[in-house]
């Protein structure tokens, strides 16, 4: 069986955590834990970084951090997992939805100066893929608005915006904030965990406060206070030394691991390009502004009964292939809350975007074999 992911790991996982469990600190914010933020800071231009138990707890503490209140407004797309929105509900927000590109699944950066009212606090673009979204023209509109920007860069470690001034920047540095994910499903991974990635100076004291259940904890460990108390609401944000340890071995090998899987991505897009415009099949589009980081490559079926036949002809074959995400508008949960417009490129990615295998191990020619034949 070729399943759809399968973890890469480098062999030092298991030598690190155990490591951390001698040296008798494995509450986390030890040394694994200043390894990992140090190397994300160093290496792409984040003013701070705090590791998370996950993503979906970096968007929590980003919902935290720019004071969403009950009743304010949070634009962000449709097509996206559950915990982009969630952690803006749990705040008391109304999400608006933005609908997709035409030619791909993030947000359409067109929409969005229309959804903004009086109530709109930020926009939360989601980088689909790995693949940017347009931010010049977001920072733009959030600049002229006042509003915060967070990216959901769950998918997208490792990967790049080049903007209208020629300058490469790292997703994750844009906007005020952003959350990362390593996830098993993710190209670094920790089994769960995530980061959250503050780019506004005004954030990162805050920040801390949270990430340590409310309290000043950090600012007494670095002696600033003599001691340290219940000072902001927060939660239980900081990982463990374990989860920290693990995703440092991934780290060591960060470029073999993108260099894998970017080098299967081509090899699917250049294999594929024939046999998809012979079944009407559209291939992942890459802006000119945007790079790519292997993490995920699609298909864009020409109808839901085309997508079902795939899924079903590559099982036959014990080859795994997914479908992704459903339209939150239409989501039991948001169906009624959300203001009536019809998102028709988001619906249309729900029922075509197909998603093949991809992970380190892969035999790429094995699956491009069995779909083509």
């Amino acid at each position: 069986m070729i399943p759809f992911n399968k973890p890469y790991l480098s062999g030092e996982e298991t030598h690190y955590i155990e490591e951390a469990v001698k040296s008798g600190k494995i509450s986390g914010n030890g040394k694994y834990t200043k390894l990992c933020q140090t190397f994300f800071e160093e290496n792409f231009g984040f003013k701070k970084c705090l590791l998370t138990t996950s993503c979906t707890d970096a968007l929590e503490m980003a919902a935290i951090l720019i004071n969403i209140q009950p009743g304010d407004e949070v634009i962000m797309p449709s097509y996206t997992f559950v915990s982009t929105p969630n952690a803006f509900v749990l705040r008391g927000a109304k999400i608006v939805f933005a609908d997709s590109r035409k030619d791909h699944p993030n947000m359409d950066e067109n929409l969005i100066e229309g959804l903004i009212t009086p109530k709109t606090r930020a926009i939360v673009p989601v980088h689909y893929a790995g693949v940017a979204c347009n931010m010049d023209v977001i920072m733009d509109i959030a600049a002229r608005h006042n509003l915060f920007v967070v990216e959901d860069a769950a998918q997208a470690i490792d990967s790049y915006f080049t903007g209208k001034d020629g300058i490469k920047r790292a997703l994750g540095s844009i906007g005020h904030l952003a959350a990362f994910s390593f996830h098993e499903t993710k190209n670094i991974i920790s089994g769960e965990g995530g980061m959250l990635a503050i780019n506004d100076e005004q954030f990162i004291g805050r920040a801390e406060i949270i990430w340590e259940k409310g309290t000043n904890r950090s600012s007494f460990f670095r002696g600033e206070v003599d001691k340290y108390g219940w000072v902001d609401i927060g939660s239980s944000f900081l990982p463990s030394e374990i989860i920290a340890a693990f995703l440092w071995a991934q780290l060591e090998n960060i470029n073999k691991i993108q260099s894998k899987r970017k080098e299967h991505w081509e090899r699917y897009f250049n294999s594929l390009s024939d046999w998809a415009s012979e079944n009407n099949i559209k291939l992942p589009v890459l802006p000119e502004y945007a790079s790519n980081n292997g993490h995920m490559f699609y298909l864009i079926c020409e109808s839901l009964d085309q997508r079902t036949a795939i899924i079903e002809k590559l099982k036959r074959e014990n080859i795994m292939a997914v479908f992704h995400y459903l339209s939150l508008h239409e989501s039991p949960f948001y169906k009624d809350k959300h203001d009536e417009r019809r998102l028709p490129e988001t619906d249309f990615f729900t029922d075509k975007l197909l998603r093949l295998p991809l992970y380190f191990e892969l035999d790429v020619e094995i699956v491009i074999d069995k779909l083509t034949n």
